[in-house]
């Protein structure tokens, strides 16, 4: 097979794009002051593990003035890589956020689950009140605790995560809580930073509407293994 004619100036080497794209977010995301809120490391710079997770969730959208937006706990990167080096599942409220975890990055071949396509999920909602997505959490209540919980798309499932929690469920490892739109995800992200400064649970959010399916695996994927 023929290559078509090359018209444009462009990178073509996928490595050398891979690495200029991660030294140009460092470089505008610190130039702008984006990293100065994260978690600090002991030399009092900020934590690289947790940097490195908000490098790869501005890489996934695209988006420098992300970087400001992000909370997250002190203890989230560790508590997180912990349990999945242990084998905690991986629990996502979308198949988009399944599908962008890279799974040779999972330190044991860690389960990615989504309860979504059960056949008892479209009774639950109705019968509930609520979206498919918030109901099929409950059908994963019984593999939260310890667990990574991903949620990126419906902050139904992140207020329906969080009320699980306070009716008594244990609590799983980690959250990260980015779910995107225009009605409740900003709440929603709130709702997870008040409850989890509260009982102390490590989790990662986005302030604001921003969030989605892309984000939230890229967080995971930082999270999932140290090296960039």
């Amino acid at each position: 097979m023929r290559r078509p004619t090359r018209r444009y100036a462009y990178e073509g080497s996928g490595a050398a794009i891979y690495v200029d794209s991660f030294a140009t977010i460092r470089r505008e995301v610190r130039a702008a002051g984006g990293f100065d809120h994260l978690p600090r490391g002991a030399d009092g710079e900020p934590d690289p593990d947790v940097e490195r997770v908000v490098v790869r969730m501005v890489h996934g959208t695209g988006q420098t003035d992300l970087a400001p937006s992000v909370v997250v706990h002190p203890e989230l990167v560790r508590a997180a890589r912990s349990a999945l080096a242990a084998g905690a599942p991986i629990i996502t409220d979308a198949h988009m956020v399944a599908t962008g975890v890279t799974r040779a990055r999972l330190p044991a071949a860690n389960e990615v689950l989504c309860a979504l396509r059960d056949p008892r999920v479209g009774g639950l909602a109705a019968a509930w009140g609520t979206t498919r997505s918030a109901a099929a959490m409950s059908l994963l209540a019984d593999r939260l605790p310890g667990s990574v919980v991903a949620i990126g798309n419906a902050p139904t499932a992140l207020f329906h995560l969080l009320e699980l929690l306070a009716d008594g469920c244990p609590p799983p490892a980690a959250v990260v809580g980015c779910p995107v739109g225009f009605i409740g995800a900003a709440e929603s992200k709130e709702a997870l930073a008040a409850w989890a400064g509260a009982h102390d649970l490590p989790f990662l959010t986005v302030h604001g509407r921003r969030g989605g399916s892309a984000m939230t695996a890229s967080a995971l994927n930082a999270i999932a293994q140290e090296a960039e």
